[in-house]
């Protein structure tokens, strides 16, 4: 099959070729722990997750690393070298102040490994409820920044500047050098001609530091002070943001140069750029990746996530019903987070929302059809599948079309829009488009309950069966009121309750 991806690195879409296919050694920027990850995060987390499932469905095998950065790093990030406050003593402060049942979130909120270990078990348990594929791959153990200082960034460090790619400077901090690497600015397009300007705030003047060029980036500060600090050559401190990618993927992916590097597109400039300079620095290649794919904002109801405007938003406050007044199943926040390409902007809305449950609802409703018969369907050969299916051929070539989402996801709508009747097509086309969309199967909790009798779709909350029955006991006994509470209860536990010749049903809200 060929694949096509846009390169932000030559600006162009570009035929995907691994460098030891089948193989596709693939890099994700992952969280800073020192808070929950927002769904603006999880729309690049997601698109990773899709980018990886659908490179394996088309018969690769993706070694995925995705860092959990757990150093406590500055507010400022933004600089090429950083500044502001720690952000994990920002974090110690909120924690403090943030109890659940009168109890404090963490124990020990001035240790800083406390707090970020609380966030990073937060990212995971979110991440495995949206269903990404590195969550289950690596529970509880995905990499950490802080596992790596000493093995991974301490010796890169050293052999930048033994290769006078990097200096210690007056005040004991090591920076790279950018006027070392000629090729500094290509992916972000910001020149140093540029950069001397201030490119938009994101430097800083060498005149008020101790740098040579106001872009030269900090790969180890000095600082006793530091909430988080290790012993190295230049002085007790703490490592600089941009170089623990590079020093990670090099180690844990075991190659200098990898096939793909994703991020958000607030990552080029400067973490990626950086990560670009400081990885060929020390390797001596021309490339740490072949291709860099950068995902686009994710807008609120049109307008860029700010906490001021109070359109902030978390998995957990969207999934616990914060945002729309009632809980959403993750199946229906991850197709939001999906369902537009990559490389635009996607709006959160409401009403988005309310889609994408609706589509969910259609998806489940052809796999509950598929799972309540009793065909039987051997073992095949996803090749052979496909061979059968114009449906999913045209999925693929969707997908392998810079990743289009949206075409692969009309070929699916379109199909079901048809009606199909034959389960064995169903169960196929669904479960080979599901290794993609990982939407399917339906959660027991989600499942319709058909009437009081027992027939049913799936699995019973049997909770809710019996109220059913029980509403109907009190409508057959003229027990309005009754009937009335118990409606309210099944409506409060997030059901859609209606009434019909064979007796009251009562459906799980998606959204």
């Amino acid at each position: 099959m060929d694949i096509r991806f846009y390169n932000t690195l030559t600006h162009r879409v570009e035929p995907f070729t691994p460098i030891d296919a089948p193989n596709v050694y693939m890099y994700n920027c992952g969280p800073t722990v020192y808070d929950y990850a927002h769904i603006g995060n999880f729309r690049t987390f997601v698109f990773a997750d899709v980018l990886r499932r659908f490179l394996e469905l088309a018969g690769h095998k993706v070694h995925q690393v995705m860092n959990i950065t757990d150093v406590g790093h500055m507010t400022d990030d933004q600089l090429a070298d950083g500044g502001g406050e720690d952000k994990m003593a920002a974090a110690a402060t909120r924690l403090k102040e943030s109890k659940k049942d009168g109890r404090a979130l963490v124990e020990n909120p001035d240790d800083p490994y406390a707090v970020a270990e609380f966030f990073t078990t937060a990212f995971i348990d979110d991440a495995k409820r949206l269903n990404l594929k590195i969550a289950d791959e690596y529970p509880g153990q995905m990499p950490r920044a802080t596992d790596h200082v000493e093995p991974s960034m301490i010796p890169m460090i050293r052999s930048l500047i033994e290769k006078d790619h990097a200096y210690v400077a007056d005040d004991g901090a090591v920076y790279f050098s950018v006027q070392s690497f000629p090729e500094y600015g290509k992916l972000s397009g910001n020149s140093l001609d540029h950069l001397k300007g201030g490119a938009g705030g994101r430097v800083q003047d060498s005149h008020q530091t101790h740098k040579r060029h106001p872009a030269d980036f900090l790969l180890w500060k000095p600082d006793a002070s530091h909430l988080m600090k290790w012993d190295s050559p230049w002085g007790e401190g703490y490592p600089g943001w941009h170089i623990e990618c590079s020093a990670m993927a090099r180690a844990l992916l075991q190659r200098d140069t990898i096939d793909i590097h994703t991020g958000g597109e607030d990552n080029i400039f400067p973490h990626h750029e950086c990560e670009i300079a400081q990885t060929c620095g020390a390797t001596g290649h021309d490339r740490f990746a072949n291709f860099w794919l950068h995902s686009r904002f994710l807008l609120v109801e049109g307008e860029k996530m700010s906490k001021s405007k109070g359109n902030f938003h978390t998995v957990r406050d969207v999934l616990e019903g914060k945002v729309t007044g009632r809980p959403v199943d993750p199946a229906v926040l991850r197709f939001e987070l999906l369902k537009g390409h990559y490389r635009s902007n996607i709006n959160f809305t409401a009403k988005g929302l309310a889609d994408s449950a609706s589509a969910v609802d259609r998806l489940r409703t052809a796999e509950r059809a598929v799972s309540a018969s009793s065909i039987h369907v051997s073992m095949r050969t996803i090749d052979n599948i496909d061979a059968e299916y114009s449906v999913i051929n045209e999925f693929k070539a969707a997908l392998s079309e810079d990743l289009n989402i949206s075409g692969a996801l009309g070929v699916l709508f379109s199909w079901l829009k048809s009606n199909p009747t034959n389960l064995i097509e169903m169960h196929d086309i669904l479960t080979i488009t599901n290794e993609v969309l990982a939407i399917l199967p339906g959660s027991d909790a989600y499942v319709i309950i058909k009437d009081n009798t027992g027939t049913h779709v799936g699995s019973v909350d049997q909770d809710i069966k019996m109220k059913c029955k029980a509403l109907d006991d009190a409508r057959v006994a003229k027990d309005y009121d009754k009937s009335d509470a118990i409606r309210k209860e099944i409506e409060s536990a997030g059901y859609e309750v209606k009434t019909t010749k064979k007796g009251t049903v009562a459906s799980k809200r998606l959204a």
